[in-house]
């Protein structure tokens, strides 16, 4: 199959990738007609519903709706899911859409916007955990306490009497197991169970929907045999939540430009070879971006945290953690010979608690003074869905004189009524903060993290860490999504208004400085911060599809986590946050959960998380809220969680109950009054 990204270069010499034709090249008009009768059935449908928020007249042209053509795209005639494939109010006359519909939904009706910021009038929520009916904590005990005994008896007889199915984990010919059946257990016996329900192959763009690999077993999940064919599902499960993962468009024409021009690697480490002017520039865009003087990109994500903490503090130092960071943040403060302790999940009552006695009681043993305190903190915890007190712990840091470092993986273009993240949230100044990390893959459809604080600070860890010594520059394509993507958030100062201002950049320090007499609009990145090649179209240079975005996500995100509490189920998590857990506790449920969901006449691909990711009796399934996503889209979530939740008894929750059909007409209200 072709690839869509079009890389010919300037010669006419052959080349094996051939870019996909445009809409008006096409020169089948079987087509254009199949989309205008979609168009035309999406208007009778409309009509029938009386669906007067969007006036439904048929698009004047085929452009208003698609710019290309592939088999991921709206005109392909075979898919069965119409409802994913084409818009379900069609577009009007007026309305000229610039992205394809599989990959972000179709919606301009600006009552389905809402601006994520906090209330200052009303108190930072807390984490308040709901709890279930005791009957229910009982049966799930029962099914885990049925599962390790049916498991160990398994193993007992299996070792005995059918052994060439535990070679594995015996010793055997003088070899000791490279797994002990202890370590294996849970894989083997409970996991292995529903297998089906993790790791799905998918193809494609992971945007609004998401083409699956179908696939079965015939051995209990221990393999899994692809039948061929693939399904279109609505995808409610991918890191993606402004939806730039796109084929197509302005970041995926510039990604496609930075190939031509860079290749698809720098072939070394950023100390060594591996730096480019892309580096450069895309480290002083994300200082600009976060508000700090300086910051420094890693290749990775996870190694942002766990190979730079521990070139932050050392043996003397303690850290203070919160008890549900991620894993990266444990795995490098076990690397850094730190002390380590623990409190409460956001309680902030439990961090001055603990601050009061580390500071008074000093070092074990020799009470010596810390050399240094550093407090770390996730700025949207991405199991819980929570949101962290920014406004409190700002608050202790100027009492108690800690640093603080915030990892905004989650929380960065997600949060903020400029996506700028927990500080654009709550408005606090992001240098009142020490350190604020953060990742590339959720909002900005790309990989990799960064590292922004004080210039001094990041000049040392680029030195100390050991991402920037061993590992693997970030690659040219990866830079520009980010770059662009970024830029676009921001919105981009164009030259004409810019001729005042003169910029130097650095390579060292990635610092970029105005000269005295310089004028810049606050906030925007400046057309000089960009590479001169690359030229974002209009609706992206002016940030104005980025607000759209932003805005977007911010409604999906309250409507989904209010209209889960309104159908009775127990949720965690902020109503801004476009993670949204809603609890399942058995075991047996989960996997059923994601298999009806699956299953259904339009399906929907959800992600079922248990232990060890979560304690035992709270395994859940987690919604990753995007951009993307339609008010419709939220609909059919809303109602598929009905259906199947009243089947697997999963409405334990409290308060106020409405009907799904209530739900879907007072969404707005549902959103607005939180």
């Amino acid at each position: 199959m072709p690839s869509p990204m079009a890389l010919n270069p300037p010669s006419r010499s052959p080349s094996i990738f051939k870019k996909k034709k445009s809409l008006s090249q096409l020169s089948s008009m079987a087509t254009a007609a199949s989309y205008l009768s979609a168009v035309h059935q999406a208007d009778t449908r409309a009509r029938s519903h009386d669906n007067s928020s969007v006036s439904s007249t048929p698009a004047l042209s085929l452009s208003s709706s698609v710019t290309a053509s592939s088999e991921d795209t709206i005109l392909n005639e075979d898919d069965e899911n119409n409802c994913l494939a084409y818009p379900f109010t069609p577009p009007t006359s007026e309305q000229v859409f610039t992205t394809v519909h599989t990959e972000f939904g179709h919606c301009a009706n600006e009552a389905y916007r809402c601006i994520s910021k906090h209330d200052y009038s009303k108190p930072v929520q807390e984490h308040n955990i709901e709890e279930p009916p005791y009957y229910i904590l009982l049966t799930t005990y029962i099914s885990y306490l049925i599962l390790l005994c049916f498991g160990h008896m398994r193993d007992f007889f299996g070792k005995r009497f059918t052994k060439s199915y535990f070679t594995h984990l015996m010793p055997h010919d003088g070899y000791a197991p490279l797994n002990s059946d202890f370590d294996s257990f849970y894989t083997r016996r409970l996991k292995r169970r529903m297998d089906d329900c993790f790791s799905q192959p998918v193809t494609g763009v992971a945007g609004r929907t998401i083409v699956i690999l179908d696939r079965y077993s015939t051995d209990n999940n221990h393999t899994q045999i692809f039948t061929g064919g693939k399904t279109r599902a609505l995808n409610i499960s991918s890191y993606n939540y402004l939806g730039f993962a796109q084929a197509r468009g302005g970041c995926a024409d510039a990604v496609e430009e930075s190939i031509r021009r860079y290749g698809v690697s720098t072939c070394g480490t950023r100390l060594e070879s591996g730096s480019s002017e892309l580096h450069t520039s895309a480290e002083a865009l994300v200082a600009r971006f976060v508000g700090m003087e300086d910051a420094l990109i890693s290749s990775m994500g996870f190694a942002t945290n766990s190979t730079f903490i521990p070139a932050l503090v050392g043996k003397g130092s303690l850290v203070i953690s919160d008890e549900l960071n991620h894993a990266s943040i444990r795995v490098g403060v076990r690397h850094s010979d730190a002390q380590v302790r623990m409190f409460k999940h956001n309680d902030m009552s439990s961090l001055e608690s603990l601050l009061r006695e580390v500071i008074s009681q000093g070092q074990p043993k020799t009470h010596r003074p810390w050399k240094k305190i550093l407090v770390i903190v996730e700025g949207l915890y991405s199991m819980e869905g929570t949101l962290v007190n920014l406004p409190r712990i700002v608050e202790l840091k100027q009492k108690y004189k800690f640093f603080l470092f915030v990892d905004e993986a989650h929380s960065i273009g997600a949060l903020g009524p400029h996506g700028r993240g927990v500080t654009d949230y709550f408005n606090i100044p992001p240098r009142s903060i020490d350190v604020l990390m953060g990742t590339f893959t959720k909002s900005f459809g790309a990989a990799g993290g960064y590292i922004a604080g004080p210039k001094i600070l990041i000049d040392a860890l680029r030195l100390h860490g050991h991402s920037g010594l061993y590992a693997e520059a970030m690659t040219p394509p990866v830079l520009t999504q980010v770059v662009s993507s970024m830029a676009s958030i921001m919105g981009v100062v164009p030259s004409s208004q810019s001729t005042k201002s003169t910029l130097t950049l650095s390579p060292a320090s990635s610092i970029v400085t105005l000269k005295d007499g310089a004028e810049e609009l606050p906030g925007m990145a400046p057309s000089s911060m960009l590479p001169t090649w690359m030229n974002l179209h209009p609706a992206l240079a002016d940030g104005s599809e980025a607000r759209m975005r932003i805005r977007r996500l911010a409604f999906n995100s309250r409507y989904l986590h209010q209209g889960l509490k309104r159908l009775g189920f127990i949720t965690y998590g902020h109503p801004f946050s476009p993670i949204v857990p809603l609890l399942i506790f058995n075991p047996g449920k989960m996997s059923m959960f994601s298999r009806m969901m699956r299953s259904r006449s339009t399906p929907i691909v959800v992600v079922v998380v248990a232990y060890p990711a979560t304690p035992l009796v709270t395994s859940r399934v987690r919604f990753c809220v995007s951009a993307s996503h339609t008010k419709e889209d939220i609909d059919m979530v809303l109602r598929a969680c009905d259906e199947v939740g009243g089947i697997l008894d999963l409405k334990h929750g409290v308060g106020e109950r409405w009907g799904i059909d209530e739900v879907c007409k007072r969404a707005v209200e549902l959103v607005h009054s939180v």
